[in-house]
């Protein structure tokens, strides 16, 4: 009865914020770097924080650092979508809320190089969930993929309140109802991209300290491959990373090569699900880490092996401009 009646309430939720946003003009506008062509209500992802807040009051009031922190780093993600903030009080809110997130985490216990380490990594990891919310589909099917897995793990080995994931997905399928379509009735904007990169975040690591293995970070492998190869090509190209961009394969398969949205986040789905079921098999063998990295490189150069002819025919389509 208390996971119906979060699926009601999460209903209520987004189908009022609908409301709201259009009486206060929070759309989403195409424009050349954009993969969509329609305006579309942005920040429905709103029910992501708000279905985390409703599990905090209905089980317990359990992580209360986390949750805190997932309450201030949405604050600010709504915010710069509707004012476009600059980068410092993000990054203040966002180091602050990744600082509470380790402290609630045990952190406290650890040397200083595991506190840089997860700030670092945590919030690289917003950023690229971040990067890659950029068409139909994409932000709750991958998200569930890395759910599905921990959900899986955590029937065996318990190293998170398991209501908590149910409510989570629960927030995922509701929010693919009204995104996961060709044309989306609202976007996850950096409220639900944001707040769903720090969820995961959460989640994850606390099943890395659980199980002491780092191999289980191959559940975001999809992502992190995309987002960090990205930023490397763009670096070799003397571009500023940090503006908007249309050069991720996500966006060349939906843009250039002409495929649907949801066919493109199909597929990083199902290759992140197929990756972690691999993760699954190798760990219950016991299969030595040093496999786990040689994985990890063979996948970048699949990635690039289907990247870069895109690229290539791109650069020979494109008029090169007179001097």
């Amino acid at each position: 009865m208390i996971y119906l009646g979060i699926v009601v309430l999460l209903f209520l939720a987004i189908l009022s914020y609908f409301k709201i946003a259009d009486r206060f003009n929070i759309i989403d506008k195409p424009n050349q770097r954009s993969s969509h062509t329609l305006i579309t209500i942005r920040g429905g992802g709103i029910i992501f924080p708000i279905a985390a807040l409703l599990w905090f009051a209905f089980f317990g009031f359990r992580y209360p650092y986390f949750t805190l922190g997932l309450f201030f780093i949405a604050i600010i993600s709504f915010a710069d979508d509707r004012l476009t903030l600059s980068t410092k009080p993000r990054l203040a809110v966002h180091l602050l809320s990744v600082g509470l997130m380790l402290y609630g985490l045990g952190f406290i216990n650890f040397e200083w190089y595991y506190w840089a380490l997860g700030f670092v990594l945590v919030i690289g990891w917003l950023n690229a969930f971040n990067f890659m919310d950029g068409i139909n589909g994409i932000t709750a099917f991958y998200a569930l993929a890395v759910l599905v897995p921990l959900v899986y793990i955590n029937k065996e080995l318990t190293f998170v309140e398991m209501p908590l994931m149910y409510v989570v997905g629960i927030s995922l399928l509701i929010f693919a109802w009204f995104n996961a379509r060709k044309k989306a009735r609202t976007f996850a904007g950096d409220i639900g991209s944001v707040s769903m990169g720090f969820i995961l975040a959460f989640l994850l690591i606390s099943l890395l300290i659980e199980t002491q293995r780092w191999v289980y970070i191959l559940f975001v492998a999809v992502y992190g491959i995309d987002a960090v190869l990205t930023i490397v090509q763009r670096l070799l190209r003397g571009d500023n990373i940090f503006q908007a961009h249309r050069t991720h394969l996500y966006q060349y398969l939906a843009n250039e090569v002409g495929w649907s949205h949801i066919s493109v986040s199909v597929i990083y789905t199902l290759v992140q699900l197929f990756i972690s079921a691999l993760v699954l098999v190798m760990v219950s063998g016991e299969v030595e880490e040093i496999y786990f990295g040689v994985l990890l490189v063979v996948l970048g150069l699949f990635y690039l092996m289907v990247k870069l002819p895109i690229q290539r025919k791109l650069v020979a389509i494109i008029p090169k401009k007179k001097e």
